[in-house]
This record gives structure tokens, sequence and C-alpha cells, in this order.
């Protein structure tokens, strides 16, 4: 294979800057992802009430999210080879369809059994969305602006967390677990007609592959170290931020800190601001210092690590600047799995830069659900009675850290293949 091809981002020609239709797909992209996000994240915020309301120990409780995650890590390549095929439109559709019909499964649940089959169709149907809406990014827009527009497309997206920790929260503690849910399930029901009405295809898109060249690019894709550089990128910056937005970090702020739940809501908000704004400046930094994007994510691991070892030292309840800081200082690590997609998008030809990015959004989630279920784990060892204490939150969030020492360690040796890949080609697509 063309080592030139294979390793360089696709030029789009003629045109300098995108089309004003592209603002138009983006946009409705954008809105798809939030709604998304509002889906994955919300049985997080209602963790507690699940806990009563399926009688749950906090292994089962956290055996939800896992679940989740694991369907959503192992549906991404062939949800990304699908990609490379169908195009974005109706896989947007698809699995925002999938999602209501999970949050409205959830809505009628009562025992185990059910809301893990409704948990199984959220994470098959966030599987599908956010790398759909990458693909808009990668097809409508000239490559100069894919590194900001791709992390305006994951903050942007992340509104969807402050759907679910406010009015998902007041409906909850409102009208009831039902109203909830069903809400939820007729938003998802909206945004799939709104996807089939506007989305379509775009003048970059690549070629169709055929099956034989689908089995192909997933095989040179993975075998790429730049691509598998995506991953460990991926891997080790969005597990801390993703496991306290989406399972412990409300029941840790209310349980083991001691906030009252709207102080926790308000401090998840901030959470979910921190990622907006500083995702376009992380992008920024990609787009204009290309050779220093494995440094980026390893000054985010250090300040993430950082943060969690001053609150961790610190008896609870800490005090409440120290959890400001905390929220301030784990929320980039979102943004900054971000990287990750634009070593698969400068790494891969556009054939198959939805498969390699399938690959690479594995690594996060995989990640996250393994410390997830781990913090579950402690917490039942050191919960008698399945009230969640302080110290044993304390204990609990100390299993990132060999989390972390993996993915550095997997950062570290794939920065090294990939610069020795491309020495002798073009300095941008360097780590």
């Amino acid at each position: 294979m063309n080592v030139q091809t294979a390793q360089t981002p696709q030029k789009t020609p003629a045109r300098q800057k995108p089309a004003p239709m592209a603002w138009v797909l983006w946009s409705v992209g954008v809105l798809a992802y939030a709604v998304a996000v509002l889906h994955r994240t919300s049985f997080g915020v209602a963790g507690l009430d699940a806990v009563h309301r399926f009688d749950a120990s906090a292994g089962i409780l956290a055996s939800f999210t896992v679940l989740q995650l694991l369907v959503y890590a192992g549906l991404q390549i062939p949800v990304g080879l699908l990609l490379d095929r169908v195009g974005p439109r109706w896989m947007v559709a698809g699995g925002a369809l999938l999602m209501a019909g999970g949050q409205a499964l959830m809505a009628v649940s009562t025992d185990v059994g059910t809301a893990v089959a409704a948990r199984v169709m959220v994470g098959a149907g966030d599987a599908m969305t956010f790398i759909s809406v990458l693909g808009i990014v990668a097809t409508w827009f000239p490559g100069r602006y894919v590194p900001v527009v791709t992390q305006l497309t994951g903050q942007l997206g992340q509104l969807g967390q402050v759907l679910s920790a406010i009015p998902l929260v007041a409906l909850l503690h409102g009208p009831g677990w039902g109203t909830a849910f069903g809400s939820a399930a007729a938003l998802g029901a909206l945004m799939a007609v709104l996807a089939v009405a506007v989305l379509r295809g775009g003048p970059g898109r690549a070629d169709v592959p055929s099956l034989r060249e689908t089995g192909t690019n997933l095989v040179e894709a993975f075998r790429h170290p730049g691509t598998r550089l995506g991953f460990w990128s991926h891997f080790v910056t969005q597990f801390s931020s993703n496991t306290f937005a989406l399972m412990w970090g409300f029941p840790y702020l209310v349980s083991g800190q001691g906030l009252r739940p709207a102080t926790a809501s308000t401090l998840l908000t901030l959470f979910v601001l921190v990622n907006v704004v500083s995702g376009p400046f992380i992008g920024r930094l990609v787009a204009r210092y290309p050779l220093r994007r494995s440094w980026l994510v390893l000054g985010i691991v250090a300040l993430n690590a950082t943060a969690w070892a001053a609150v961790l030292a610190v008896p609870p309840p800490a005090p409440p600047w120290l959890l400001v800081l905390l929220v301030l200082c784990v929320a980039p690590g979102s943004p900054g799995s971000m990287i990750g997609f634009d070593y698969a998008r400068t790494f891969n030809p556009p054939g198959r830069q939805g498969t390699a990015t399938g690959i690479v959004n594995i690594g996060g989630f995989v990640a996250s659900l393994v410390t997830i279920l781990l913090i579950g784990f402690v917490l039942d060892a050191l919960s008698p009675g399945g009230e969640f204490t302080p110290g044993a939150f304390r204990a609990a969030w100390t299993v990132q850290i060999g989390i972390w020492a993996i993915g550095v360690a997997g950062v570290l040796r794939t920065r090294t293949l990939a610069r020795r890949s491309v020495s002798t080609s073009r300095p941008s697509s360097l780590a």
C-alpha cells in the first residue's frame, strides 16, 4: 500500500470554506448527538432511584452501565464498517429509534431483566450516533476545519448531559420514573424523524467499498500504529470523565461528599460547560500543533490524575472549592479524547475512516466500563447494608491508577511506532 496515501487526509477539492448546507447538516447531527448523550447519561443521574426501584446492589447497578458501554464498544467496528457503506443519514436515524425504544422500555420496567434490555438498546443506538456525526464532518468540511468542528461536535453534544442533570432529574423527583424516561423516549423518536428528513450524503464522500474491501479496510486500519495511537489516546483521556458523568459522579457527590442533589446537579452542569468551553481550545491546539498531539494527551492525563490525587488525599467531605477544582480538571478528559479521532483521520484514507474511527472510539469506552465495574465492586465490598459510605467511595476511585498506567504505556508505545511508520511522509501526519 502506498504510505503517503494511507497516512494523509483527503484534500477537499476547490472549496476552502464549508458550504452553508454543511453547517445545517452538522447542526442536525450535533442535535442528534446531544439527544444520544441525554440517553447515555440518564441512568447515571437516576442511579440512587434505581437502587430502590430495582432493589439492586452497587455491583448490579454498575453492571447496567457496564453492559450499555460494552454494547457500545462492541458495536463500534461493525458500525464503522456500515458507516463506510451506507453513510450517516440512516445510521443516525436508526440509532435514534433504538435509543427511543430503550428509554420507552425503561419507563415501564420494574425488574432488573427488563431494565438491562432497555440499556442494551440504548447502548446499541448510541453506538451508531457519534461516529456517524463525525462522518458528516469529514464529508462536508475542508480538512483545516475538521479538528475544531470535531471538538465542537463532541462538546456541544455534551449539552445533552445538562438535559439529564437538570430537566430529567426534575422529572424523576416530580412526576416520577415513567414520565422522565417516557419523555426521553419521545425526544428520541422526534430526533429520528428529523434525521431522515434533513440529513443526506455529501460531495466529499468516498466510493462505497466492496465487501472484500471492507474486510481489508478493517485489517489495515487496525494494523496501522497511528490508528492504535488514537485508540490509546481515547482510552486514557476519556475514562475518568466518562465514569464521573455516566455512573458514579452524582452518587459520589451526594453519598461520598455529602452534597445535596441540587448542588451535585449544579456541579455536573459545570462539568458540561467546561467540556464545551475547553473543546474548541483543544481543537485549535491540535490544528496548530499537529506534531504535539500526544503531548497534549499526556498533559490532560496529568491534569486529571493530579486533581483526583488532591481530592482523595483529603478526608471527606472535601472543601467545596476542591470539588469545583476536580470538576474543572476532570472535564477536559472528554474533549481530550477527541484527539484520538484526529489520528484516525490523518493516518487513514477516506474509504476507511469510518472503520478507523470505530476502532478508536472503542478505547475510552472499554476503559470506562472496566473502571465503572471495578468501582462498583469496591463499593459493594466496603459498604455493608448497601449504603455507600464516603470512605468506600474514597477507596473505590483509586482503581483509576491502574487504568491510567495501562493507557499511558499504550500511548508511549504506539507513538514510537507511529513516528517510525511515517518518518518519510508529511510532517503533519506525525504524532
